[in-house]
């Protein structure tokens, strides 16, 4: 396993290790996930505040910094104060020791998943940096088990800024509301804790990848590149037939429409700290677009990010209840949701419309365009 080079690309990024072949947690962190896994009699986890003390034990045993105070004040904040006493020790005795336990099969997770890509490297999980075309293809258990990972702030944080990848873990998600009264706060984190509610009751087993698209900064001979103004309006490739629905909003869209996230070039933007527009809400019903921000760097003007398959778990932002996702499944075992993340302008009044602005668009919609790596 050590001669994989995806495998050797995203360890520095995650939270296990690679010896002998194996991928283990550090036994000081094993000993406490299992200690979490079995629940509250052993844990002594019986409150957010003590939750938030398990989480800086772990992230201790792994060699990071303490959990910030302000997250420790997040995570008591709300398990203590926000959820009802009944929910929240639903969560203590049932939903955090399942937690604990699918992050123990964290590691035969990924083995079973490299595993799987032995043929098919170019879709094992891996860094994705930008200019770097490439498809990653994860399992629901193992995106679930990765999510969880971010839940309890356990992914190394040195080299992120360097690797232009954005914050993973909860801890500044957590730590918003203690200093944010803004209801939108509460309710991200509310729709996460029913995700998680969701996953550990009945593991999903479908499958979902994200892909890095990038237009050639050079034309190529014969094709259509990201070549400038003048060679688009010279072009005579004629457009493929479409259809533009104005109404309703883009998620509860059921004619497999492509789906746009109007994101900046960080992948999921403010979704893990005090964001609240479109790509914010949509990484908070369909939790599983978290998972890219892990490993896909900042996007430039000639890239978008595919995402197919992520599933929802939220009828709309303001968390209100149970939705259960009913797209069908593509031959791939993806649902056929189908979103394309593009670093879309900042209040862009009249520059969108200039020619800078025209041509950048263009590239977006070819990005729509070019057929998928994988069908």
């Amino acid at each position: 396993m050590e001669a994989r080079g995806d495998l050797r690309s995203i360890l520095p990024l995650i939270p296990v290790v690679l010896r002998g072949g194996a991928l283990f947690w550090p036994p000081a962190a094993q000993e406490q996930l299992k200690a979490l896994s079995l629940g509250p009699d052993v844990s002594r986890v019986t409150s957010g505040d003590v939750l938030a003390d398990a989480l800086h034990d772990l992230r201790i045993a792994l060699s990071l910094p303490a959990l910030p105070a302000r997250a420790a004040e997040g995570y008591a904040l709300f398990f203590d104060d926000l959820l009802s006493r009944a929910h929240a020790r639903g969560w203590f005795a049932d939903v955090l020791p399942r937690l604990a336990r699918l992050l123990l099969r964290l590691p035969a997770l990924l083995g079973d998943h490299y595993a799987a890509a032995a043929n098919t490297a170019a879709l094992g999980l891996r860094f994705l940096p930008s200019q770097d075309a490439g498809v990653v293809l994860l399992g629901q258990e193992l995106a679930a088990a990765l999510l969880a990972c971010a839940l309890f702030c356990l992914f190394p944080t040195a080299g992120r800024g360097e690797a232009r990848l954005p914050a993973i873990n909860f801890d500044t998600l957590f730590a918003a509301p203690t200093y944010n009264s803004r209801p939108s706060q509460e309710h991200k984190v509310r729709c996460l804790a029913h995700y998680f509610e969701r996953v550990t009751a009945s593991t999903p087993t479908g499958f979902l990848s994200f892909e890095r698209k990038v237009l050639p900064l050079h034309p190529a001979s014969g094709g259509i590149t990201d070549a400038g103004l003048d060679a688009w309006m010279k072009s005579s490739v004629p457009l493929c037939p479409f259809r533009v629905i104005s109404s309703g909003l883009i998620e509860d869209e059921q004619q497999e429409a492509l789906e746009v996230d109007f994101a900046n070039k960080y992948l999921g933007g403010g979704a893990l700290s005090r964001g609240c527009v479109q790509e914010e809400i949509r990484f908070m019903i369909n939790p599983e677009l978290i998972v890219g921000m892990l490993f896909m760097a900042s996007m430039e003007d000639n890239e978008a990010i595919e995402i197919i398959g992520a599933e929802r778990y939220g009828s709309s932002f303001r968390f209100v209840g149970d939705y259960f996702d009913t797209k069908p499944l593509d031959a791939m075992g993806r649902r056929k949701t189908r979103i394309i993340a593009i670093d879309a302008l900042d209040c862009p009044t009249k520059l969108q419309y200039e020619t800078s602005g025209l041509l950048r668009y263009v590239l977006f919609l070819f990005h729509f365009s070019v057929p998928q790596s994988m069908s």
